[in-house]
């Protein structure tokens, strides 16, 4: 049950309303918006509606045909019925131009995925002359089928129902639908009901979906949409954004923007996110409580998802990635302050993250495949390993060394064969005195990391994996546009126009002397001192105390317990006291803040990630493949540049040598952290 007069779990930070000031903002938000292509044309959109209709009633014929095949009798076979739902993007409203319809097929019990699904329906869909990329993914977390219809991408799931016939008018936000169903179904049928839920529960769809679409565009330009890779997907902002605006409920896109930089600064993480109470249900299955699963208690930024059984929808976070949403979070925040203040403009908020020039060293992880097929199977696997990288790396240098992944795949067109590449960023955990001759060597992590990564039930000859150390200046050229490596700047720009009394200004940073490695290079020891006009700022020190605990089902504003009564206390004598309206607004805003983004878990959560304790959440029905294949496996036939014969290269350890700028540190340059390592 939700507390009544308002949406969400908690009472809203504010009810007020926009200025004018506000609404003019909005205005150039959404021309914004516009001017960067987000939306798709009305021929499109009519396009994806007969595409769906055509979908719709071909799953209607095919479960007839396999009615028929299984020997129903023609009244039955005449009552056989199945029905396509959206979910995702396309449901939320947000979608844009080419991207794909997440459906749902939901079917009767006696329609089974492996065989009807992915064998009758499969056969039925590559007959059709409009049906192309074809590709079936039985194994994956929800088995999925990809295809394209018409042009318009589909990613299409399966749910078999417990009933013999599915009624057109199937209502399946209700609990009852998950009773009797296989745990495959269960996920596939969240995905509608979890969309569902958020726009129940969001008090302006159409501020919410501007936002949303805000969000996921400046989340992609700064390098952090990706749940793959440890950060977070779709459905994950979507429920951020909704939970900004419960909050906010009156409030138009470009304040829910500015208020979203400013809770999500503010808030005190592992504490989750929550739309809605997390309710027992009725059937038994799990849902997301700390105090009960201990493998709950290892997550990081707990995002949970509104409709039973409610879950964590990013679990994939790990320390390094959430400590770079929280640093690009921070760097929202300051841009929008320099907004209200007009000294930025919404280009600079959605400024694209210089991910190759932020840190001196990096991972290159580079694949090869025979073929386009196997290439995007290798990838797919792959990808959904490194996660575990970036874990075991954490595990390993006891959370001295960060990584940050970068979430697209890069592809060398110069190359021969079928290749690509990911990249990770490394640097010593910041804040942390240095220990003289400190040194980090990874190579068994690496090697651990690829013998995982060889375990794939699917592997073929020349399906290959190599991982090495480059410095910045080493970046290959194919991952910048244009195949053009950008000049550097000489100097740190602070932030865009002249400073006034009280704004956050940052200095311009001058670049140090060079120093000269044991390798007899010359490094620039300021190198990466700069990530964009913004430097970013350390978070650690800014959850340094913790309010009091909070009931599990519904807090309530104020509801702070021993530690907090008193600072709660003396923030609403500070209201009291009054002052200018604005400031009372403000200062009733912080302490309502203070209250929401403490949670009722601090007790059962904890920061440090055992991953051991962690659930693999790999596609099902992968195993191993014998030693004896990967050893008698073909290499490549050219190693990659600058390695030896199957990429083998050992290249000499160096000490850490200290390295310190303002507020930034980073692993000085003569260090060789990672090795290449071949097969």
């Amino acid at each position: 049950m939700q507390p009544s007069g308002h949406l969400g779990v908690t009472e809203p930070i504010s009810i007020a309303g926009p200025a004018d000031n506000d609404t003019a903002k909005t205005r150039e938000l959404e021309k914004f918006l516009v001017s960067a292509g987000l939306y798709e044309s009305q021929e499109e959109a009519v396009l994806r509606e007969e595409v769906l209709g055509r979908l719709d009633q071909i799953v209607k014929l095919w479960v007839k045909q396999i009615s028929r095949n299984k020997g129903f009798n023609e009244q039955l076979v005449l009552e056989a019925n199945a029905k396509i739902f959206t979910f995702g993007s396309y449901r939320l409203g947000v979608h844009g131009p080419g991207a794909d319809i997440d459906t749902l097929c939901v079917g009767p019990r006696h329609a089974s995925r492996e065989e009807d699904f992915f064998i009758e329906l499969h056969a039925m869909l590559a007959e059709m002359p409009e049906v192309t990329e074809l590709h079936p993914v039985p194994d994956a977390h929800v088995p999925v089928m990809k295809f394209k219809f018409n042009g318009i991408s589909i990613d299409l799931v399966y749910a078999r129902l417990s009933s013999w016939v599915i009624p057109e008018d199937l209502d399946i936000s209700q609990e009852s639908i998950l009773r009797n169903v296989d745990e495959q179904s269960v996920r596939s049928l969240n995905g509608c009901r979890v969309t569902d839920q958020i726009l129940r529960l969001v008090p302006n769809i159409q501020h919410f979906r501007t936002t949303l679409r805000c969000m996921k565009l400046w989340a992609k330009k700064r390098g952090v949409y990706s749940n793959v890779t440890g950060f977070l997907g779709g459905i994950n902002w979507a429920l951020l954004v909704a939970r900004i605006c419960q909050l906010y409920p009156n409030a138009i896109p470009s304040m829910l923007v500015s208020r979203f930089f400013r809770v999500y600064t503010q808030w005190r993480w592992p504490n989750p996110v929550m739309l809605c109470a997390i309710e027992e249900g009725t059937l038994g299955l799990p849902v997301w409580d700390p105090r009960r699963n201990p493998r709950d208690r290892t997550h990081q930024m707990p995002i949970i998802t509104p409709a039973y059984p409610c879950m964590n929808s990013s679990y994939n976070v790990s320390s390094s990635t959430l400590r770079v949403m929280k640093e690009e979070f921070q760097r929202g925040n300051d841009m929008c302050e320099a907004l209200e203040m007009n000294k930025a403009d919404w280009f600079t908020l959605f400024e694209q993250y210089p991910f190759f020039e932020s840190y001196r060293n990096y991972l290159q992880i580079d694949i090869t495949a025979m073929d386009d097929d196997d290439l995007r199977n290798w990838k797919g696997w792959v990808e959904s390993r490194l996660r575990q990288l970036t874990l075991k790396i954490e595990r390993h240098t006891f959370g001295m060394l960060q990584c940050h992944p970068h979430p697209c795949d890069f592809v060398d067109t110069m190359r021969k064969g079928r290749h690509c590449a990911f990249f990770m960023g490394l640097q010593r955990k910041q804040g942390v005195p240095l220990q003289e001759g400190q040194q980090f060597d990874i190579r068994a992590t690496v090697d651990e990391f690829r013998h995982s990564v060889n375990m794939y039930m699917s592997w073929k000859p020349g399906m290959e994996i190599f991982v090495s150390h480059v410095r910045r200046r080493q970046i290959p050229t194919f991952v910048f546009p244009g195949g053009t490596r950008p000049a550097r700047p000489a100097r740190v720009q602070g932030i865009i126009g002249k400073p006034t009394s009280g704004s956050k200004v940052l200095q311009s940073v001058p670049r140090s002397k060079s120093s000269v490695s044991e390798l007899g290079e010359t490094i620039d020891d300021n190198a990466g001192a700069t990530f964009d006009s913004f430097k970013r700022k350390s978070l650690d020190t800014a959850t340094d105390t913790m309010p009091g605990k909070r009931t599990f089902s519904s807090p309530t504003l104020g509801r702070l317990s021993s530690e907090s009564d008193a600072e709660a206390s003396e923030d609403q004598a500070a209201i009291a006291k009054g002052g200018s309206n604005k400031n009372q607004q403000n200062l009733a805003e912080e302490v309502a803040l203070k209250a929401i983004t403490s949670g009722a878990f601090e007790e059962y959560l904890t920061e440090v990630e055992d991953l051991d304790a962690i659930e693999d959440y790999a596609p099902t029905g992968v195993s191993g493949i014998s030693s004896e294949k990967l050893r008698d496996s073909t290499p490549p036939q050219e190693p990659f540049p600058g390695r030896g014969a199957c990429g083998e290269y050992l290249a000499p350890k160096y000490e850490l040598a200290g390295f310190q700028n303002g507020n930034m540190e980073e692993l000085e340059s003569t260090v060789i952290l990672g090795y290449i390592f071949g097969k």
